[in-house]
């Protein structure tokens, strides 16, 4: 008996939890049902694939092994249903889109028209995530498609959409808040600099500003959003270094807003739209391109 498409989900499932009850939590099915598909997995093979203990599933050599090769079948799997569902050149059903948190509410929206206009049977499925979590699900399957910086993921293609500045948000009592034009990488000298956290490209820019300009990356808070570090900066906590397409969207809703454009090159990002180098669906994402860049674009008019 050969293993199961859903006997590998569930493989995968406690390779990525550690714990039999959280993978079985994670597929929608009870413990008691994994655990036994696992074990018949096992038998089918002859080979003991995970060491149960009480501090969770231990992968021998051989589940390691499978796992990797069942992140890929799966992958295929995905892949050859994306060539039935989308055999024409036209877009249409359902696209499982992942998108940077920082991104996404801004461009999304005023493109959506644009997107349903073009493509009247698409179907967007939408998840915003961390760039490291964008990169592990579009190379195991979970997404056709993300938006994303090219820069931080592998074997992939991709489509550049726009680039965008960096902006600094100060506390109101700091004189970076009351001058305006833009700020030099030198006035960043000795501030506090809050960032959204590890896993983000974000933070790794911010940490080569901080770096490259004598500034400190805050220590004692890490955002979960843009509008929760703005508080902060707000509050006196440190300086919001913002992206363009948040900034200036919020400078023009809140006009006691004062963001200041960071001159200097590391101060910047590029977003593209991007897909897995293996993917059939290459032709036709192309398509989303267009709408995307010109949301964006409206945007960052202001610059």
């Amino acid at each position: 008996m050969r293993p199961t498409l859903r006997q590998m989900q569930y493989l995968i499932a406690i390779a990525d939890t550690g714990k039999f009850g959280e993978a079985a939590r994670m597929v929608n099915v009870s413990q008691p049902s994994l655990s036994a598909q696992i074990a018949e997995m096992e038998a089918s093979l002859g080979v003991q694939l995970i060491e149960r203990s009480r501090r969770g599933a231990m992968f021998t050599a051989a589940g390691e092994e499978l796992v990797r090769r069942a992140r890929s079948i799966l992958r295929d799997v995905e892949d050859l249903k994306a060539v039935a569902k989308f055999g024409r050149s036209e877009l249409s059903g359902r696209l499982r889109l992942g998108v940077l948190p920082t991104v996404g509410p801004y461009i999304l929206p005023p493109a959506s028209r644009e997107l349903h206009k073009r493509f009247p049977e698409l179907r967007l499925s939408i998840r915003e995530e961390r760039t490291i979590d964008l990169d592990d699900h579009l190379q195991a399957g979970d997404f056709d498609v993300i938006i994303s910086s090219a820069i931080d993921h592998e074997n992939i293609d991709h489509e550049p959409l726009f680039a965008e500045r960096l902006y600094a948000c100060a506390p109101p009592e700091d004189p970076l808040s009351a001058g305006e034009g833009p700020v030099r990488l030198k006035d960043l000298k000795g501030h506090s600099l809050l960032t959204l956290g590890q896993g983000h490209r974000l933070d790794t820019i911010i940490r080569e500003l901080a770096a490259a300009s004598g500034a400190m990356v805050s220590t004692e808070y890490e955002g979960t959003s843009l509008n929760a570090i703005r508080l902060m900066a707000e509050m006196g906590a440190g300086i919001a270094i913002l992206p363009s397409l948040y900034a200036l969207s919020e400078a023009r809703r809140d006009r006691g807003l004062n963001v200041r454009m960071i001159d200097h090159p590391l101060a910047r990002r590029e977003i593209s739209l991007i897909w897995r180098t293996t993917s059939p669906l290459a032709a036709s994402l192309l398509g989303l391109a267009g709408p995307l860049k010109t949301a964006a674009g409206q945007v960052l008019s202001t610059e």
